[in-house]
């Protein structure tokens, strides 16, 4: 993942941001709308583009595209950084291939450990019975 590459082919789009705030809200666009054409970029490789494929199925359009909005800030540029930071972590938790899981099997003091404590588990039960005077 080239980041710089990433960076230069993003589009923003200044859009003004919804809910209360009175006059400042509705004549100043600081609400910040990102788009990241993945099946276009040169700063992913094939391999890379194929997991985010998967990874952001739900997020993705049908032209693979991501979008991501910010309207944290009352400031557009604090915005578009808040928004450039979010894509990088979706990209990076996206791109992060899962260990593989190594089977292991308990040692055989621990089962002999296990079933001594078995054992004396169930003597103990066994000696708060009744004696059987048969």
């Amino acid at each position: 993942m080239d980041k710089g590459t990433i960076i230069k082919e993003l589009k923003f789009k200044a859009i003004r941001s919804s809910g209360a705030g009175g006059q400042h809200v509705n004549k100043v666009s600081s609400k910040v709308e990102l788009l990241f054409d993945v099946e276009h970029s040169l700063g992913l490789t094939n391999l890379e583009k194929e997991r985010l494929y998967i990874k952001l199925a739900n997020k993705l359009s049908n032209e693979n595209m991501l979008l991501l909005q910010c309207d944290e800030s009352r400031s557009q540029h604090k915005n578009k950084d808040l928004v450039i930071k979010r894509l990088f972590e979706v990209l990076k938790t996206a791109l992060k291939v899962p260990k593989k899981r190594k089977k292991t099997k308990p040692s055989k003091s621990a089962i002999e450990k296990r079933l001594k404590s078995k054992q004396k588990r169930a003597q103990k039960k066994v000696n708060r019975q009744k004696p059987n005077l048969d």
